[in-house]
């Protein structure tokens, strides 16, 4: 009869326990909270669009929503920077994000540190309203917490996805 060896079984769970470990610290994560831009109010959407290091490579699946509203972004160790959009309406339609001064659309977005989002945390600024406004809505971010405010697409900017998607 073949007895287990007790000492191999030892070492085969702590080789294992190890592996474990080293595979967790090579993913970062990000807890993500976006904001409709009128009421500061957060928006729960499991639809995400991620980008990294400055790739055109969208990752949809890597924002998992949490049971309060906000999302867990798992990003890989070589990430960092990343971009990131919601999407609305069976994820067809993008929110545009408000970081920029004036509120508008832009195509090249905008990438943020994510050893900063880790250390310090980054609540992005609200241009889809007025100063006033924004002020009145200003949300602080936490260590490893990602803040942004959104608004929905007006129709003019639907009709121009859709004629230049054909």
């Amino acid at each position: 009869m073949v007895r287990p060896n007790r000492r191999g079984l030892t070492l085969l769970f702590l080789m294992a326990t190890l592996c474990g470990s080293f595979c967790a610290q090579a993913q970062k994560t990000v807890v993500i909270r976006m904001l409709d831009s009128k009421t500061g109010k957060l928006i729960e959407s499991s639809h995400f669009l991620v980008r990294i290091n400055h790739e055109q490579a969208i990752h949809a699946n890597w924002v998992v929503q949490n049971e309060d509203g906000t999302g867990k972004l798992t990003l890989p160790d070589g990430a960092s920077v990343f971009s990131i959009q919601g999407t609305y309406d069976s994820a067809e339609l993008i929110y545009i994000n408000c970081d920029s001064a004036t509120g508008k659309a832009d195509p090249a977005g905008h990438w943020y540190s994510v050893p900063e989002i880790l250390s310090t945390g980054i609540a992005t600024p609200n241009g889809c309203v007025k100063p006033k406004e924004a002020a009145k809505l200003k949300h602080a971010a936490k260590p490893g917490e990602f803040v942004f405010f959104v608004r929905k697409q007006s129709v003019w900017q639907q009709l121009q996805d859709d004629y230049s998607s054909r």
